[in-house]
């Protein structure tokens, strides 16, 4: 049950953005421009990052709500997002996004983590820096979704086949505001 009185029923952030639209607005619009904008890194790769942050941190509505959405995007690769969450070392991905999600990691413990050898890797293995700023601001971005969901203690579901859906929506529609229900 949630620490303030918001919808029943209704998953993670979600809730949050319906109980506070206002700010709730900014807060989609900026993962979708960070989600779906324009970038080099695919829709996946960026869901993916969202997912690493959102399982380190150690929260399950955004970490299985993006890792469903990763998976549709992935398709037939759907596994990655698993063998990524299982062990980002041993996944099947590429070493620039290994080297990305490192930096990712390092961001959601704590920013002044990520060192110049860091960055440096990932441009060696061809990271342009638009890719690591996207990547920078995502983990942070979600380390502060991470921590709005659970602070406030919104709903997570407990069925798989629930993220199924979310992760559906999110695919195809993207990061929109949802309707207030009037009370």
């Amino acid at each position: 049950m949630a620490h303030i009185e918001v919808l029943e029923g209704v998953p993670g952030i979600r809730s949050l953005v319906m109980f506070r639209p206002e700010t709730g607005k900014h807060l989609y619009e900026l993962a979708q421009v960070l989600l779906r904008g324009e970038s080099t890194l695919s829709e996946a790769e960026r869901e993916l990052i969202a997912t690493y942050v959102s399982h380190r941190n150690n929260c399950m509505f955004c970490r299985n709500s993006h890792a469903a959405a990763a998976r549709c995007l992935y398709g037939d690769e759907a596994n990655l997002v698993d063998e990524v969450l299982a062990d980002v070392t041993t996944a099947h991905i590429s070493d620039k996004l290994k080297a990305l999600l490192n930096i990712a990691g390092k961001v959601q413990v704590l920013g002044k983590e990520v060192t110049q050898q860091d960055i440096d890797a990932a441009k060696l293995l061809g990271a342009t820096d638009r890719e690591l700023h996207d990547t920078v601001l995502i983990a942070a971005t979600f380390s502060m979704f991470n921590r709005y969901v659970d602070g406030l203690a919104s709903f997570t579901p407990t069925d798989p086949e629930a993220y199924k859906e979310m992760g559906k929506r999110m695919t195809e529609k993207g990061y929109v505001l949802p309707t207030p229900v009037a009370s």
